[in-house]
C-alpha cells in the first residue's frame, strides 16, 4: 500500500460532472518500419510482458471512510488487462483532424475509480496507413516527468525491443488484498497525530522564505488595479484579467495539435539571446492574443499562465504520484510587436523563476500534506462543483513543456513519428497548451472547453505563424 499525498488526492478532488482529473497522450507511428509486423496483438503482448515494471497501471484506489485521510494505492487483485485495452478507428478518410475529434470524445469521459486509473486505445484507420494510440492516466498517479518515464518503459530505442528482467515477478503473484475500513482508519490516527508537526515545519519554512520575495508596491497592483500596475506589470497579479477563457466550462473538449522544429526555436533563441522556454511561452501568448482579438475580447492587461515545474530530484525516479510545483507570470498579450513580446517574456519569466527561487520548492507539496483530507477534499468540491473557481482566477490558461529524448523510439518494433500531449482544463481556465519534445520536434497539443474554443484548429495555425514571423524578423 503507498498513500496519496495531499497534491495527488487535489487531483481527485478537483473532479466534477464537467470537470476531469486525468490527462493523456497520443503517439502516431508507422506500422511498415516494425520488423515483424504490427497491431493489436502486439500492442497487448508488448503490455502484457512490461506490466511488472507498469506499477501505476497495476493500482487502484481505496479510499479511507468519512475522508479522514488521503486514499490509498493498492495491487488490483482482481487486474484485467482486456478492460484497459481498446481497439477502435477513425471514421475515413482518416485524417488528423478526425483523430482529434475521436480523441477529444475519449478525453472527456471520466476514469473508473473502481479501476486502475488509466485506459489505451490503439486507433486505426489513419491515412497513409498511420496507426495511432491514446492513452490517458489520472494526474493523481503521475506528472509530467513520470508520465515520460512510463513512456521509457513501453518504449525502445530500438526495433528490436528488449527483454523484460527475468527476476521480475509475476503481475498476478502481486495482487494482494483490499484492506478493511477498521485497517485504514488505524492507518490514518498515526497520519493525523503527526499532522500539527507538518504544520509547524511549512510555517517555518514559509516565513523563512519571506525576505527573499519582492512584493508588490501596494495591494491594487497586486489585484491588478490603479496606476501602479504599470510599475509592475512583468510581476504576477492574485486576479488574471477576464477572458472568454475564463468562464465555467462544459464537459466537453477540443484537441489540436502540430509540430515545431526545434531548430526553428533554437535559431530565434540564439538571435534574441533568450531560453528556448521564452520562445515557446511567447509564441504561445501571440496565439493566444490573435486568437482572443478574433473573439474581441484582448484586455488592456496581459493574460497570466501558471506554468507547472518539476521538482522531482534525480534519486525519485520511478515514484509515483506528483513531484511537481507552478509557476504564474504575465505572457504579454498586451503587447503588440512579437520580437517586443518576446522580451517580455524572457523579462516575466525572470521575475518569476526569481520568485519561485526563493518560495521552497516543496511548500505546495508540504501544504497540501498537511491540511486535514476531510475539509480539503469536501472544499475543493464545493468550489468546482458550485463553479466558483472559475470567477476570480490568478491565470487564464496553462502552458508547459516537458522534455522528451532525441532519438527515435519504437513501440512494439514500430517507429514514433510523434508523441502528442493531451492535458486538463479546468473551470477558468479553459484552454491547455503543452507540448512534448521528441526528435528534434516540439509535438504541441492543444486542449479546449468545446464551446468556448471551438476553433482551437485556429490556435495550433497561429502558433505556427508567430514562430514564421519571429524567424523572419529575427534570423
Amino acid at each position: 500500500m503507498q498513500q496519496l499525498t495531499g497534491v495527488d488526492a487535489g487531483f481527485l478532488n478537483m473532479e466534477t460532472p464537467v470537470q476531469q482529473g486525468h490527462v493523456g497522450g497520443v503517439v502516431i507511428v508507422d506500422p511498415s518500419t516494425a520488423p515483424e509486423g504490427w497491431g493489436f496483438d502486439t500492442i497487448r503482448e508488448t503490455l502484457e510482458e512490461r506490466l511488472p515494471l507498469l506499477l501505476p497501471f497495476r493500482r487502484r484506489l481505496v479510499t479511507v471512510p468519512f475522508d479522514v485521510d488521503n486514499p490509498y494505492w493498492i495491487e488490483d487483485p482482481d487486474f484485467d488487462l482486456d478492460f484497459h485495452l481498446r481497439h477502435i478507428a477513425v471514421p475515413p478518410p482518416g485524417d488528423m483532424e478526425a483523430l482529434a475529434t475521436l480523441v477529444a470524445r475519449i478525453h472527456e469521459r471520466p476514469l473508473d475509480r473502481a479501476k486502475p486509473l488509466w485506459e489505451l486505445y490503439v486507433i486505426e484507420g489513419l491515412a497513409d496507413g498511420r496507426v495511432a494510440t491514446y492513452t490517458k492516466i489520472h494526474h493523481a498517479a503521475i506528472d509530467g516527468v513520470s508520465g515520460t518515464e512510463i513512456l521509457t518503459i513501453l518504449l525502445d530505442d530500438s526495433p528490436d525491443g528488449r527483454q523484460v528482467p527475468a527476476d521480475i515477478e509475476p503481475v498476478k503473484r502481486r495482487a494482494g488484498r483490499i484492506p478493511g475500513q477498521i485497517e485504514l482508519l488505524a492507518r490514518s490516527t498515526v497520519s493525523t497525530m503527526v499532522s500539527p508537526a507538518k504544520a509547524i515545519r511549512v510555517g517555518y519554512e514559509l516565513a523563512r522564505s519571506i525576505p527573499g520575495l519582492k512584493p508588490l508596491s501596494s495591494l491594487p497592483a497586486l489585484i491588478g488595479l490603479g496606476h501602479d500596475r504599470e510599475a509592475v506589470m512583468s510581476r504576477p497579479t492574485l486576479v488574471a484579467p477576464r477572458t472568454i477563457l475564463n468562464r465555467p466550462i462544459t464537459p466537453h473538449r477540443r484537441w489540436a495539435f502540430g509540430v515545431i522544429e526545434l531548430a526553428e526555436i533554437k535559431a530565434i533563441k540564439n538571435a534574441a539571446g533568450v531560453t528556448v522556454n521564452d520562445v515557446i511561452v511567447s509564441v504561445s501568448a501571440g496565439a493566444v492574443r490573435r486568437w482572443i482579438l478574433d473573439h474581441d475580447e484582448l484586455p488592456d492587461r496581459s493574460l497570466q499562465a501558471m506554468i507547472p515545474i518539476s521538482i522531482r530530484s534525480p534519486g525519485e525516479e520511478g515514484v509515483i504520484g506528483n513531484r511537481v510545483s507552478a509557476m504564474i507570470a504575465p505572457i504579454g498579450t498586451h503587447v503588440a510587436d512579437p520580437v517586443e513580446r518576446l522580451q517580455f517574456v524572457h523579462e516575466t519569466m525572470e521575475v518569476a523563476k526569481e520568485t519561485h527561487r526563493a518560495t521552497p520548492a516543496t511548500l505546495l507539496q508540504d501544504f497540501a500534506q498537511f491540511a486535514p483530507p476531510a475539509v480539503a477534499a469536501r472544499a475543493a468540491r464545493l468550489v468546482f462543483r458550485n463553479g466558483r473557481a472559475g470567477r476570480v482566477t490568478p491565470f487564464n490558461l496553462v502552458i508547459s513543456n516537458i522534455p522528451g529524448p532525441n532519438y527515435p523510439l519504437y513501440f512494439a518494433g514500430a517507429e514514433l513519428e510523434g508523441h502528442f500531449p493531451v492535458s486538463a482544463i479546468i473551470d477558468g481556465a479553459a484552454l491547455n497548451i503543452t507540448l512534448h519534445s521528441y526528435l528534434g520536434k516540439l509535438c504541441f497539443g492543444l486542449v479546449g472547453d468545446r464551446d468556448l474554443v471551438p476553433d482551437i484548429w485556429d490556435m495550433m495555425q497561429y502558433i505556427e505563424d508567430e514562430v514564421h514571423t519571429l524567424t523572419e524578423l529575427l534570423t
